[in-house]
């Protein structure tokens, strides 16, 4: 019998007979590992359980916990739920059922959508193929035999998606009991190793992306490897309805969103606030890292998306018009203006680091089916940044813009994770250039022993990235914050500086965004803090009570003087009882409420009320007016998560 060697992660090597199964070496390495495995990967390579190791190679378990276990474990769920509407309702047809985050979906051509009680049918009978423990197995198949199978079977869908293989296209399928699906795996070994189960809804979707394919029912669910974690990921679920940004943002009065503009949001006085008050914070922090700000037109002339690069590698997200007798294209990026400005001038080694910030405005083209609240729009301001910078500087300044995104995150409570993503398939550059960028990347984040995620392939067509995702409240991630290094604008717009040597060199350009969008970033944080802003950032920071009409004028003399302070301040003094006035400006969410009556206007003092804390008792104004500034100027963070 043939030996082979198999190489685990900790670099520990193991002998075994050849066609020993990836499952067979995780029993052999331990029980518990053996039990959580949902597949294997053999040289990098995502594969089954059951697949035989016939030579030396490098291999590692992957688990639920992994992000390409959770995948794999989701991804057979969706098979699950394929089977169940099968069976449920065999007419319905089969489209495509991938793993998304968080959850699965599969798509199914029928003549009618799927109602509120037929869904709970299908989670019954997914239960039911999930107690039955069917194994779970791979079939290779030629092209030819494939077509024949999923005629046979009636699956239109599926010949569709197979007439695009080649012939000589090794295809795969996978079975389950009577069930039957095109797929290229991997998978777990039998439908018994799914834990818990839950669908959530059903949307409409065009096959294909395309509206002009036919509308297919999308089901989506979600699964985990035990109860206890689906049941804190449904609670997440309902906390996060609660949040919605779009219903908050209405009562709230913040924004809001019209069908004469689809895409296009429109920010109400309080919501202008906040992001007034955002930007403000950005510019601060921005002009003690020594950054210019500058404006650049929101239409430039089509040429000069050529010449970046956009009209190859993004035109179809974007605007045009005709202005004149010249098409115009509306940007969807700043870079380009941001590169015009550097070559106005000649520029010489001793300007660099040159740190060029601007809030830009931006216009991308999304499909209307895309588009939600403020988190997917059709134009947005960037809090964008350019620097330009010799070769020699490129770590320490991406440190610097790390440090500054990890200081502006830790202000709104945020924990975060890094993500570095490399080479897209749609690009610019050479392959040499590439690698040098991303080790540099590489090496900046080694640099400060912050952790990172390899994301293959989806860096910016023009250079890798590095990417912040944000933890909010609740335990969700959002992208947000970016550092693109590039090698390729500098190039194409024949950017030059004057060295030491007194000869024109190519200087490098880092493109970053901390918020990402101003729309973006207030949705996430509506979101974060269900509306509750800390005082530094709520639209109204106090509002003042009058018990009866007789204590407006005080009322109205304490709001003059904190508004004297820049205090956002709102008096209420209408005929109202002020428990009912308590209760709306905590629906209000304001920070703090100041209740006037007689002994009030007696002691010259107010009756001081916490949104968080309640009846605090009676101060003097300007111990309250201390306080509330400090506790400003400090920017602090009131947030009690989840």
């Amino acid at each position: 019998m043939k030996k082979i060697q198999v190489t685990l992660p900790d670099g520990s090597v193991r002998e075994y007979d050849a066609g020993t199964t990836v499952l067979e070496v995780a029993k052999n390495i331990g029980k518990k590992l053996a039990k959580d495995a949902v597949a294997g990967k053999v040289d990098g390579a995502l594969v089954d359980l059951q697949e035989p190791i016939q030579n030396d190679v490098s291999l590692e378990i992957v688990t639920f916990g992994d992000p390409e276990g959770t995948e794999v474990f989701r991804h057979t769920t969706a098979h699950i739920l394929a089977q169940a509407v099968k069976r449920l309702f065999p007419q319905t047809k089969l489209a495509i059922g991938p793993a998304i985050e968080d959850g699965f979906y599969y798509d199914f051509s029928t003549d009618r959508p799927f109602t509120p009680e037929e869904l709970e049918r299908i989670e019954e009978e997914m239960n039911n193929i999930i107690e039955q423990d069917l194994p779970i197995k791979r079939h290779e198949i030629c092209r030819e035999d494939a077509l024949e199978m999923f005629e046979e079977i009636g699956e239109d869908l599926k010949l569709e998606m197979i007439d695009e293989l080649s012939d000589e296209s090794n295809i795969t399928y996978y079975t389950q009991g009577e069930f039957a699906d095109l797929c290229s795996g991997p998978h777990l070994p039998s439908t018994g190793k799914v834990g818990a189960v839950k669908l959530l809804n059903v949307a409409g979707a065009y096959w294909r992306g395309d509206e002009k394919n036919e509308m297919l029912q999308r089901i989506y669910g979600t699964s985990f490897a035990d109860k206890k974690e689906l049941d804190k990921h449904l609670a997440m679920i309902e906390e996060a309805k609660k949040r919605d940004h779009r219903k908050i943002g209405k009562q709230l009065d913040l924004f809001s969103l019209h069908d004469e503009g689809p895409g296009f949001p429109f920010f109400h006085p309080k919501g202008m606030v906040i992001r007034n008050t955002l930007e403000d914070f950005w510019r601060e922090e921005h002009a003690k890292r020594n950054y210019k700000e500058i404006k650049t037109p929101i239409a430039l002339h089509e040429d000069l998306w050529k010449k970046s690069g956009h009209w190859d590698n993004y035109r179809e997200n974007m605007y045009f018009t005709k202005i004149d007798d010249g098409s115009f294209a509306i940007k969807p990026m700043n870079c380009p203006g941001g590169m015009l400005f550097y070559m106005r001038k000649v520029h010489s080694y001793r300007d660099f680091p040159l740190r060029v910030g601007e809030l830009g405005l931006v216009h991308r083209h999304e499909l209307s089916g895309t588009l939600h609240g403020l988190m997917r729009v059709r134009c947005f301001t960037q809090d964008d940044a350019h620097i330009f910078m010799l070769p020699s500087q490129i770590v320490s300044e991406v440190q610097d813009v790390i440090q500054l995104a990890d200081e502006l995150y830790s202000v709104f409570g945020f924990e975060y994770m890094v993500e570095l993503s490399t080479k897209p398939e749609k690009a610019m550059g050479t392959d040499e250039e590439w690698d040098a960028a991303i080790g540099k990347l590489k090496e900046a984040l080694d640099g400060m022993g912050l952790p990172y995620k390899i994301n293959e392939g989806d860096g910016a067509f023009y250079g890798p990235k590095i990417d912040f995702h944000l933890k909010d409240c609740i335990g969700r991630t959002w992208q947000c914050g970016t550092i693109q290094l590039d090698f390729q604008m500098p190039e194409r717009f024949d950017l030059t500086y004057i060295g030491e040597d007194g000869e024109r060199h190519r200087p490098v350009t880092v493109h970053r965004t901390i918020f990402g969008s101003m729309e973006r970033f207030m949705g996430i944080l509506i979101e974060h803090y269900a509306g509750a802003f800390p005082a530094w950032l709520a639209p109204v920071q106090v509002k003042i009570m009058a018990i009866a009409d007789r204590h407006a004028d005080y009322a109205h003399d304490i709001e003059k003087k904190l508004r004297a302070e820049g205090i956002r301040v709102e008096s209420d003094v209408r005929n109202e009882k002020v428990g009912y006035k308590i209760r709306e400006a905590q629906t209000e969410k304001v920070p703090y409420m100041l209740i006037v009556g007689d002994k009030e206007v007696e002691e010259n003092t107010v009756s001081l009320r916490s949104r968080e804390e309640g009846d605090k008792g009676t101060v003097s104004l300007s111990e309250f007016l201390s306080s509330l500034r400090e506790e400003i100027d400090a920017r602090r963070n009131t947030l009690t998560c989840m």
